[in-house]
Formats: structure tokens, sequence, C-alpha cells
């Protein structure tokens, strides 16, 4: 997938309460040192969406691309504690639970699950990759 090789793009569902918060919550720009992070909602569409279905069901996990490799559910889970900062609660927690390979490999079917919860509870359906980007199914 096309991007600047010290960058990091994270695609998740914006449409999840769960993972909208985790990518807002994230404070990767302090320790990251990347030229940027770009969130893209995977529910917007567009070519890196597109291109990311390809090889990923993205209702099954966050993709998290970074000099050129890509990170996908649980170890796009682990990459990002590793790249969080330090400063408050939420990424002190995210950092000592996630760091550990293991912990965020058998965590991550449980945080899909909250977040299928929560898109039932919402009325949302899951991500449909055959739909265009910005239209809705009644």
């Amino acid at each position: 997938m096309s991007q600047s090789s010290s960058s990091l793009t994270l695609i998740y569902d914006g449409a999840c309460p769960f993972c909208s918060t985790y990518a807002r919550y994230m404070r990767l720009k302090d320790t990251a040192g990347t030229d940027g992070i770009v969130l893209v909602n995977a529910r917007d569409g567009g070519p890196l969406v597109e291109q990311a279905w390809k090889k990923y069901d993205l209702n099954r996990g966050m993709l998290a691309i970074m000099g050129g490799r890509e990170y996908y559910g649980e170890e796009a889970l682990h990459i990002l504690a590793l790249l969080s900062s330090r400063s408050g609660w939420f990424n002190n927690l995210n950092y000592a639970l996630f760091r550990h390979e293991t912990i965020a490999r058998m965590a991550y079917p449980f945080l899909r699950l909250g977040r299928n919860l929560a898109l039932l509870i919402k009325g949302e359906k899951q991500i449909d990759p055959s739909q265009p980007a910005g239209s809705k199914t009644i």
C-alpha cells in the first residue's frame, strides 16, 4: 500500500465507539517519530481502504501501516501500544497491557466482540466493502 515510509496510517471502523475512541486517544504523534499520523475511517472508503479490503477483512481488525509494513488486528494493537506515549492513564494502560504480544493476541477477539456488540446496540451494520463511500443501505 502506498504511503510515506515515515508516516503511520491507521484504518479503523469509525462507527465503532471503541475503535473511534481508541484512535482518538492514542497519543502517537509524541513518540512515533513519524512525519504524520493519518486516521482513516474504513466506512468512508477511498483508494487506500479499497486496497486494504483486497488483503484484509476490516470488519475483523484494524490495519496500521508504517514503514511499508502492514500490521493487522492484534499486531496493529501491539505495535500501536509500543508507539504510543506513556502520558495519561489511557496510554499507560494501553502500553502496560498490549506491549505484550501474547496479551494482545488473547485480548483481540474480546475487543472485536465488544465492537460487534456496540455496533449491534447502535443499530449499525458491518462495513460493506462493496458499497460506495458515503452511501447507506436503507
